[in-house]
């Protein structure tokens, strides 16, 4: 068994070797500053099966995830709505919707979400270290980061120092030494010019806006963390000097992660991470699902549309280094094919739990196909974690399912190992959920149901109303409901659903 990954600093897809059995892995989260929307949730789902795909390889997985509550993008939110009158207000709010639309994906809890606002005094330490070591300068009270004493500068996003263009607003030119360089501490608080642009309706003004925000005390000045210096503190914090994997947005690679490389091995003299995973982004026909652009669709609208496995097997559908298109029409084949999975499930856990299923019958051709979705599956998610082909797989499975549950006894053995199938890949692995806590009760409502409509059939055969009586058998078949007429009544069993 060998994982491989593809790796954005070598611009290789090579074998996943972790620095021992625990895999260190950082995922760059979310800025609170707006709801989370479908591209969020992409990384979120992806680095949620990475997680739970190294965990069924054996491997014990630390994964931290940062929220950023600290940034110019949540000043200008304030007082907007019940958001609250301050950038810890709304930074607060977003954070806790940011994790109730975690849970509502079925996403597994990472170790710990680690705040900017919590870490200051590591962030401001690793940039005494850096200035100690030559690598940042203090200018104003500001703190810039040397691009020009870090050779390597520029090896993520395969770029040339000198093709770089400045980095960080005009007015910072005049305290930098050179234009790349970037600021790891910046004197003051948020400026008014600085919240206009991203202000929103309903928001405070600029002025008062910039009044609630944040400031922390430094050697320097009294000021704030910039951007890219977070994400090197907190995954050290929580982490290691070297990490194995690091995920984010394929829209961070440069600068964000590029300057996070820089100033981490600056620091430590280390590598940061052994391996870059970039999701590629989601678009919405030209452009990118982005805040920005007032062009996303919300996870929760999402959810409430179709459900969280829809949602999630849309998100699947397509590998995290393919760029992915949302449309109604590609959630609505999403929908279908999480409808597939389901059906074929519920459908075997019906039969297994039924007379037919026998202990003796020995169906060869579908353990073989059962062995060979497992097979499958497997070198799926070794390859780069090809969740797109992982679903192909427990989609045959589904074909396999109903062909064996057209003839008239079961292979008890097998249809235990299917189940089992979709529950340990396609549920712990994919996090689709099979069977959560109310599945029993909603098959049995489901069986109250049919045995209602089989009730109401047999009034209409009775009171010789035979085309209304066939109209429901015809229903009920078209659901997966098989009816047989006996001498002691009509019996059913749940079947493939005719399409």
């Amino acid at each position: 068994m060998t994982i491989r990954v593809s790796n954005t600093l070598t611009g290789e897809r090579e074998p996943f070797e972790p620095g021992d059995d625990t895999v260190l892995l950082y995922v760059c989260g979310l800025t609170t500053s707006d709801p989370p929307h479908l591209g969020h949730a992409r990384l979120w789902v992806h680095a949620d099966v990475v997680d739970r795909w190294l965990s069924y390889r054996g491997y014990d997985v630390r994964h931290v995830e940062n929220f950023t509550d600290v940034n110019e993008k949540i000043v200008a939110r304030a007082g907007e709505d019940d958001l609250g009158d301050s950038e810890a207000a709304v930074a607060r709010s977003y954070t806790k919707r940011t994790i109730d639309d975690m849970r509502a994906l079925n996403l597994k809890r990472a170790t710990v979400y680690p705040r900017v606002s919590e870490h200051v005094p590591e962030i401001v330490e690793l940039i005494e270290t850096l200035i100690d070591r030559g690598y940042a300068y203090e200018s104003n009270g500001s703190v810039y980061f040397d691009t020009t004493a870090f050779d390597a500068y520029g090896d993520l996003s395969n770029q040339s120092i000198d093709a770089l263009t400045a980095q960080g607003p005009e007015t910072e030119l005049a305290e930098k030494r050179a234009p790349t360089d970037f600021a790891l501490w910046k004197a003051g608080g948020v400026t008014p010019e600085s919240v206009e642009a991203h202000r929103h309706d309903g928001a405070l003004s600029p002025e008062a806006a910039a009044e609630t925000s944040q400031t922390f005390s430094a050697p320097w000045s009294d000021g704030r963390p910039g951007w890219h210096i977070e994400c090197s503190a907190m995954a050290m914090a929580h982490l290691d000097a070297t990490i194995d994997i690091h995920m984010g947005g394929q829209d961070l690679v440069f600068p964000h992660h590029e300057n996070e490389i820089a100033q981490s091995e600056a620091a430590t003299g280390e590598q940061f991470a052994r391996y870059w995973l970039h999701v590629r982004l989601l678009d919405t026909g030209e452009e990118k699902m982005s805040s920005s652009l007032g062009n996303f669709s919300t996870v929760k609208s999402a959810i409430e549309a179709v459900g969280v496995n829809a949602v999630r097997t849309f998100l699947l559908s397509a590998s995290y280094t393919s760029r992915q298109t949302f449309s109604e029409d590609a959630l609505h084949e999403a929908t279908e094919r999480w409808d597939r999975l389901e059906r074929a499930y519920e459908t075997a856990l019906a039969a297994i739990d039924g007379p037919d299923a026998m202990a003796t019958v020995t169906d060869e051709p579908f353990r073989a196909s059962i062995d060979d979705t497992k097979l499958a599956f497997e070198d799926a998610m070794d390859d780069d974690f090809n969740t797109r082909e992982a679903i192909a797989a427990l989609l045959d499975l589904t074909t396999a399912v109903h062909r064996h549950l057209d003839s008239d006894t079961y292979d008890y053995v097998a249809l235990r190992r299917a189940l089992s199938i979709f529950e340990s890949l396609g549920g712990d692995v994919l996090g689709l959920a099979f069977a959560d806590e109310q599945s029993d009760g909603t098959v049995e409502i489901a069986g109250e149901a049919i045995e209602l409509v089989l009730e109401l059939r047999e009034q209409e055969r009775a009171a010789g109303n035979y085309e209304r009586a066939d109209d429901l058998r015809d229903a009920l078949v078209e659901l997966g409901v098989e009816i047989e007429d006996t001498d002691d009544g009509p019996e059913y069993r749940l079947s493939a659903p005719h399409t």
